[in-house]
């Protein structure tokens, strides 16, 4: 028998490169004393607003995905400056999604690929992905991002105050058993074709202790042992059949979540298949989720948004130089003007 008929591994690996191990990477870029009491206070702060002890709104806003770092700084500089405007009613926490699931292909997102060029430098992606997070904390802003493949928490958990759990992955066991040791709230979206019971299944899962494949903070394989994450809530983001952020659909989504014994606190996506997918529909959709807080829905406990300086997105692969400033490069954001506006009228209406 030759010795290519009997090769039976990596038969289609090109390339096998080290990362650093996480243990590393964290000490190359540290957080300091102040950043961590700062992401412990605001954890805090978001699972008080989860079990309805504190009144605000909790609205993650921010570009779809980050995608250039100079212009995510100048979204934070603006955010930090509308939250302190608005924290009486609005405890705002910026979007900052580093990994991008695809329905296919295409740019997997900054961690995958930092240089937008293809050459997936991973090891860049978590300095530049951890830099950032660093900076956003820097401004007085917590961070928000989701999280897709289940190593990437050990590089940047630690600088996270809010994590998502996509709609592609809510019926993942792997992400629900990565979700269960997970240090901050977490919220699962329903799946694209609109499905709650996935994600009340999820949450079910992800509260309940877990022991799962893993690797240590030193980068060695482990077998890993959960408590459970008991801050986990649901997110409405629409389906294949529509939006589901009215009144009706919130009330259907409480009841299911009440009849398996689980805090009904519920987040609405007013991007995604809420908005149709159409940025200019987002002004619309979080003022009819304002509009039931208002009246006295409770279990909303937060919406989200997506939103850069310039609206709208831009093809992309394109050269980089050709990229107009501030503008996504994947989902359609709304601009900055819009995003102040709408922000201010939910404080206002609340």
């Amino acid at each position: 028998m030759s010795q290519t008929t009997s090769r039976v591994s990596d038969l289609n690996i090109a390339a096998n490169i080290p990362l650093p191990a996480p243990a590393l990477l964290c000490h190359e870029i540290a957080r300091s004393g102040t950043q961590a009491e700062f992401v412990a206070q605001s954890r805090e702060a978001l699972r008080e607003i989860i079990f309805g002890q504190d009144s605000r709104l909790l609205l993650i806003a921010g570009p779809c995905s980050i995608h250039d770092i100079e212009a995510g700084k100048q979204y934070a500089e603006r955010l930090a400056g509308l939250a302190e405007k608005v924290a009486d009613k609005v405890l705002l926490v910026m979007r900052v999604y580093f990994e991008k699931p695809r329905t296919t292909v295409g740019w997997k997102g900054l961690i995958m690929d930092p240089e937008l060029d293809g050459s997936d430098n991973i090891a860049g992606g978590l300095r530049s992905a951890r830099s950032f997070l660093r900076d956003v904390i820097d401004l007085g802003i917590p961070t928000a991002t989701e999280l897709l493949d289940p190593i990437t928490p050990q590089y940047i958990a630690d600088l996270i105050s809010w994590s998502a759990i996509g709609a592609r992955t809510t019926e993942s066991q792997t992400h629900r058993q990565m979700a269960s040791g997970l240090s901050m709230p977490l919220g699962f979206k329903n799946t694209t074709n609109g499905s709650i019971t996935a994600a009340v299944n999820a949450i079910k899962a992800a509260t309940s202790p877990q022991t799962f494949l893993g690797i240590s903070a030193e980068g060695i394989a482990s077998a890993v042992t959960t408590n459970g994450n008991p801050h986990c809530h649901i997110i409405l983001r629409g389906g294949e059949n529509g939006p589901n952020y009215t009144a009706d659909h919130v009330a259907e989504t409480t009841g299911q979540l009440e009849a398996q014994g689980l805090q009904p606190a519920i987040m609405i996506d007013a991007s995604h298949d809420n908005s149709g997918k159409d940025h200019a529909n987002q002004p619309a959709v979080l003022a009819d989720i304002v509009a039931q807080r208002a009246a006295g829905n409770a279990n909303i406990i937060g919406a989200m948004i997506e939103s850069n300086l310039v609206a709208g997105n831009q093809k992309f692969p394109q050269p980089i130089a050709e990229l107009t400033f501030g503008q996504s490069i994947t989902d359609k954001c709304m601009d900055w003007e819009t995003t102040e506006r709408i922000v201010s009228e939910a404080a206002a209406a609340l």
